[in-house]
């Protein structure tokens, strides 16, 4: 299914400008100054924290670095979409949904880490208030952040009304906000199962979300051992020459397999490309609102000990 193509702005993809100051040509000697127009107000920072020094030399590290404009919603991975075929040959990104989960989560941010690489995380709103800890560890470590609905609620079902469809969508931005202490993630969503229903996709453009499919899906979902996933993940690569990799940092089996994922594809000579947001999701106001009304967060007492705890024997 394709995004319109009012929706898809072929300069989606730029490379981070250089971070070199570049010097100014002074005004012409006895020449008045010009009036300088007030700049314009820069848009809000995206939550993504300086990642430390990579002390392996041998490790996969991040080939280079892509800036991506989400404004009317463009769509990446050539399961769904082509019109925005940015990777070059032998270059990844790698993918992780249904986050953030115990165990399985901080051993895939152990092996990134250990490979100074990275990938973008698309976290379910359920788990993320679940876990606010781990999802703030993912953050930390530099990782992008983007949202996989609240429930993970399939949208193509037509028992769900568009509004709940939106709910979800939405909800689900709010709740990894919140579960980010407040900072928000960058606009990048993927649907649950990867199925696209067409109101839902022009929604996001309105939104100015970008769309992720993929280029090659791991299946770890289905795989009973981890071999399995790696020989899935390098035959589709192999095959490919390069792309977008699903994977889920919420399966046991797929924490097991990616450190030998990562070894072959520096053996195979591939890059990993870090995709980050021109700019972070605006959440809406009645949903971050809801989210801490659902959660009933439990407020710190202000009663003194004595009225709280008592002694009745000794």
């Amino acid at each position: 299914m394709r995004v319109g193509a009012g929706m898809i702005f072929a300069g989606a993809v730029s490379l981070l400008a250089s971070s070199a100051a570049w010097s100014q040509v002074p005004p012409a000697r006895g020449a008045a100054a010009a009036p300088q127009a007030a700049p314009a107000p820069a848009p809000p920072p995206v939550p993504v924290s300086t990642r430390p020094p990579c002390n392996n030399p041998n490790a996969l590290g991040i080939g280079r670095t892509v800036e991506i404009d989400t404004t009317g919603g463009p769509g990446f991975g050539f399961e769904h979409f082509k019109e925005l075929d940015f990777l070059r040959d032998k270059e990844v990104v790698l993918t992780f949904d249904d986050g953030p989960w115990p165990v399985n989560t901080p051993a895939v941010l152990k092996t990134l880490a250990e490979e100074c690489t990275t990938g973008i995380f698309f976290p379910i709103g359920k788990h993320a208030t679940y876990y606010p800890e781990i999802l703030r560890q993912v953050m930390a470590a530099g990782h992008a952040i983007g949202s996989h609905t609240w429930s993970h609620a399939a949208l193509v079902n037509k028992k769900l009304s568009e509004q709940q469809r939106k709910d979800e969508i939405e909800k689900g931005f709010s709740a990894v906000k919140w579960a980010l202490g407040g900072k928000s993630p960058a606009p990048f969503f993927r649907f649950p199962a990867l199925q696209h229903p067409p109101e839902m996709v022009t929604y996001l453009g309105t939104r100015n979300i970008g769309i992720f499919s993929c280029d090659l899906d791991s299946f770890d979902f289905k795989a009973s051992k981890s071999q399995t996933i790696i020989d899935n993940v390098m035959r589709k690569v192999e095959k490919n020459g390069k792309g977008i990799i699903l994977m889920h940092d919420f399966q046991k089996h797929t924490a097991e397999a990616l450190p030998e994922i990562l070894k072959q594809l520096k053996a195979g000579g591939y890059k990993v490309v870090a995709m980050r947001a021109k700019a972070p999701i605006q959440t809406i106001a009645q949903y971050d609102e809801d989210i801490v009304k659902d959660l009933k967060l439990p407020t710190v007492s202000s009663r003194p000990v004595s009225s709280v705890v008592q002694t009745i024997s000794e």
